[in-house]
């Protein structure tokens, strides 16, 4: 096990010794909001606005950490500082933020909290070994026969722990092609998100992607737009057809790992000519650029490696 440390609720342990109760809501509940920032050469990406992210989800779903974001921030990077050394030089990491309302007692008033909330934070190596092969060939966009959970139950920008739903449509799609990447509709059949992911596609020279009616407010969604339009693509934010999908000149999903994931098929069928975009190559480019980071080739030699 490597020496990385992980901060529980004001205790900084190693990863073997960090527990919490299999009483608390985390565990008991699902009842979890999180969120997950990466490193570019050991340094992180808008954790500011993974933080205030993290911090809108805590007002609406009524949990107290006790602490303001600054404070937060401080502690995670001095967490990151800690586990640098774990870390080659070329390797980079998450910075993963679990919180939950705390210990639960079974009961009638699920909101009963018996202890502070749980702060969870820890670091773990950037694997891209699973997505790196897409980059160059493009993935296999499949529509899951599951629905997202409609935002009158659960607004999905809500970034939450609860993820069954996400996994079971994944294994939908895991059905139809082992490799395939989820794409989940909504209940009136509108394109919403993958499991960690939001879904752009280039029709005639303009960048598309839905509204957050139905999905997460991307931090990486908003960086590729705001991308797109220094590059002056005109972008788009709107309802979205599978139709739209299959007649569309480019697709891809963007996320805090990868950046932006090209995808070449949907459901079979190929995304324009089959191969990787113009657009998509100029917004990844414009990633590596911002970032000061070659964003694919770290990823295709772990793959090799």
């Amino acid at each position: 096990m490597p020496n990385r440390k992980v901060y529980i609720s004001g205790d900084i342990v190693t990863e073997a010794d960090a527990k919490i109760s299999i009483f608390d809501s985390a565990v008991m509940l699902g009842d979890t909001v999180t969120e997950s920032t990466r490193t570019f050469s050991h340094k992180p990406f808008k954790l500011k606005q993974h933080i205030d992210r993290l911090f809108q989800s805590l007002k609406v779903t009524r949990i107290d950490i006790g602490m303001t974001a600054d404070a937060l921030m401080d502690i995670t990077l001095d967490l990151l500082e800690k586990n640098l050394g774990c870390y080659g030089a070329n390797e980079d990491c998450w910075i993963v933020h679990n919180i939950s309302r705390g210990l639960s007692i079974a009961g009638a008033d699920p909101t009963v909290q018996c202890s502070p909330a749980t702060i969870m934070i820890f670091t773990q190596p950037m694997d891209l070994r699973t997505w790196a092969r897409f980059y160059s060939k493009g993935c296999h966009a499949v529509t899951a026969m599951s629905r997202i959970i409609p935002s009158q139950s659960l607004d999905a920008r809500i970034k939450n722990r609860s993820r069954l739903s996400y996994t079971m449509a994944e294994m939908e799609v895991k059905l139809v092609d082992p490799e395939a990447q989820g794409v989940i509709l909504d209940v009136n059949g509108n394109i919403a998100e993958n499991k960690g992911a939001n879904l752009f596609c280039v029709k005639d020279g303009s960048l598309l992607t839905p509204t957050t009616e139905n999905c997460l407010a991307g931090i990486s969604r908003k960086t590729t737009m705001e991308l797109a339009e220094k590059l002056g693509i005109e972008v788009k934010e709107c309802r979205i057809q599978p139709y739209d999908f299959y007649t569309a000149d480019e697709l891809f999903f963007t996320s805090t790992p990868y950046c932006i994931m090209p995808a070449t098929k949907f459901n079979g069928l190929p995304v324009g000519d089959g191969q990787v975009g113009k657009i998509t190559k100029q917004l990844l480019a414009s990633w590596s650029e911002l970032v000061g980071v070659d964003i694919v080739s770290p990823a295709e030699q772990q793959l090799k490696g």
